[in-house]
């Protein structure tokens, strides 16, 4: 490889842990449940015994006024109401339920993070008043549009993995934003971010991406994932010079270029690709981990 040491080579089949069917963040992050009720499991009964979910009366829920971490997983919760007696709430998380419509969280004002990850919503709307919103996950709904955000100007990191928004747009005014993740939509160009100065990283794998373009604005960008598009070629990356984890794979990329600029990559994953040539990387000193395709399986070296 170039002038950088290489010696161990080693070929297998492997799973990507950057591919975004799933989200960046762990899993296990969600906890401190104030509640006195046994819904969830109950809801789990029921799927287990193949019967369909039916929302639950949010009277039936009882939460606690001090809780500054509501964990409402899975709790069949097929309307946002009720939440307003929660006076110092922080992190509200509504994975997995039933939700239709985002509503009536207004008075939340201390809300820092919010989860809406796996329900039913069909648009981003009603958050104007959550000015110091820095997560939101809206991951594995029905949405079509990337809206409703501009007041939301503190949001740090935004989650909208496995929907079906078609364009990225409506983000200017989430300058503070560091990570986007739009992964497993219908998204087929990479437009509208050039106010996204302090984006750290950003993930748009499984998507329809033909080109790597308007970029530029990313200097800060350290993590870039564009796995399982349409792209042909390496390009566009010349401002990244802060750059250091890269993943091209399963695109029609057939030549390795355009990474003249980006020397501090310690990650380059090209596998599943149309490259029969290993080359253009010799510069690249920092490089610990690099994937390309080798007959069957995958290279790394």
């Amino acid at each position: 490889m170039g002038g950088k040491s290489a010696s161990k080579i080693k070929v297998e089949t492997r799973v990507d842990k950057r591919i975004e069917s799933e989200e960046s963040e762990d899993e296990g992050k969600k906890q401190g449940v104030h509640l006195v009720t046994d819904l969830s499991q109950q809801s789990l009964r029921d799927e287990q015994n193949g019967e369909a979910e039916t929302p639950v009366d949010m009277e039936s829920i009882s939460l606690d006024p001090e809780a500054e971490d509501v964990d409402l997983n899975h709790f069949r919760i097929g309307k946002i109401e009720g939440f307003e007696v929660l006076k110092k709430v922080k992190t509200l998380c509504l994975r997995q339920n039933l939700v239709k419509r985002i509503e009536n969280l207004e008075q939340l004002q201390t809300l820092r993070e919010l989860d809406l990850y796996d329900n039913q919503i069909r648009k981003i709307e009603n958050l104007e008043a959550l000015v110091d919103l820095e997560i939101l996950d809206i991951s594995f709904n029905v949405l079509r549009h990337i809206e409703g955000l501009d007041q939301l100007t503190q949001l740090k990191k935004l989650f909208l993995v496995n929907n079906k928004i078609s364009k990225i747009e409506n983000l200017s005014n989430l300058q503070l934003l560091q990570m986007l993740e739009l992964g497993s939509n219908r998204i087929r160009a990479i437009e509208n971010i050039d106010t996204l100065a302090n984006l750290d990283s950003l993930f748009l794998g499984k998507n329809k991406i033909t080109k790597l373009q308007n970029l530029d604005a990313l200097t800060n960008l350290t993590v870039l994932s564009i796995q399982s598009n349409r792209l042909t070629k390496i390009e566009g990356l010349q401002s990244l010079v802060n750059l250091r984890e890269l993943y091209l794979s399963n695109n029609g990329i057939e030549v390795i270029e355009g990474l003249e600029n980006n020397n501090k990559l310690t990650m380059l994953d090209i596998a599943s690709n149309r490259i029969k040539k290993i080359e253009n990387i010799s510069h690249l000193t920092e490089l610990q981990e690099f994937w390309v395709s080798a007959g069957h399986g995958e290279k790394g070296l």
